[in-house]
């Protein structure tokens, strides 16, 4: 069954991928008025996280934010399919890479930990590999679906990078380490964790909730440098990125520091321009209950 899904949806997700950018930006914006119109796919979640997280919004701000951030969604969702055929010059001209200086320099000392939010548009940073000496890879979550799996494995592979789980990241530090490589391991570090690995709770966007320590946990455990990428969306089909310096080496800090810099990294990105949140997830969704205790 896995195999027949793949075989009628792949040859259409290709055909729309190699759509001209006008007609591909077209059929956007007729998924939207689809998704925001007709079916309305989440918008009740999406105006309740509005609403709680910038109560000082009007009603009319946060229609208009609403309304945004599904055009935006849209984009978005394409342009992952775009992934797919996307030639290096054109996700090179569409995704501009500032201040990788701050990587090239880092790069050379210590193994990174590139971190950042569901802002934006993360999945064209990709093509970054191409720009720095490290060897790449990318900490997801795998796929049900093991062609599809497959697929998202070979887009990345396009430009270098690797995908892998995040209990294999121990190992791979490691094997680097061994082999005197450097490398830069990605991730998006603002989603909510399961209830019971809830161990960590702090105000996000005002509202307390279970923080996601995982990069953190990485980076004082194994001393990486922990680098936070800020991508933003200079205009439609245009985005850029910058990179800052959480710290140089995760063994050095205390507890909790390095998870507090990256949610207040990603909580400034939203309040600067809400509609490029990531706002259908339940992020919020733990608020209120009893925060779980550590293991010991």
């Amino acid at each position: 069954m896995q195999l027949l899904v793949f075989l009628v949806v792949y040859p259409l997700l290709w055909l729309v991928s190699i759509l001209p950018f006008p007609i591909f930006y077209a059929v956007s914006d007729g998924i939207f008025f689809l998704i925001f119109h007709i079916v309305g796919y989440r918008k009740k979640v999406v105006m309740e996280n509005l609403k709680l997280t910038l109560p000082n919004k009007s009603e009319a701000e946060l229609k208009r934010i609403q309304k945004d951030f599904y055009r935006h969604m849209c984009d978005m969702f394409m342009e992952m399919i775009k992934t797919l055929s996307i030639s290096n010059s054109e996700i090179e001209k569409r995704f501009a890479l500032h201040n990788l200086e701050l990587l090239h320099d880092l790069e050379k000392k210590k193994n990174i930990i590139l971190v950042g939010g569901h802002y934006a548009n993360w999945e064209w940073a990709v093509h970054m590999n191409d720009k720095v000496a490290s060897d790449g890879y990318g900490i997801y979550k795998k796929i049900n679906n093991v062609y599809f799996d497959k697929m998202v494995k070979g887009i990345r592979a396009k430009w270098g990078a690797q995908l892998i789980l995040t209990h294999e990241t121990v190992q791979k530090v490691t094997e680097t380490e061994k082999q005197g490589k450097k490398a830069i391991f990605g991730m998006l570090s603002d989603q909510s964790p399961q209830m019971s690995k809830a161990y960590y709770w702090n105000k996000f966007m005002g509202v307390n909730v279970p923080i996601f320590t995982g990069a953190e946990f990485m980076a004082r455990k194994l001393d990486l440098a922990v680098v936070f990428i800020k991508v933003e969306k200079v205009k439609r089909g245009y985005y850029q990125a910058t990179f800052s310096t959480i710290t140089e080496s995760g063994a050095t800090t205390v507890e909790n520091e390095i998870t507090d810099a990256i949610m207040a990294k990603v909580e400034a990105q939203i309040k600067e321009k809400p509609e490029h949140y990531l706002w259908t997830h339940k992020r919020w969704k733990h608020r209120g209950k009893t925060p779980m205790l550590p293991k010991k």
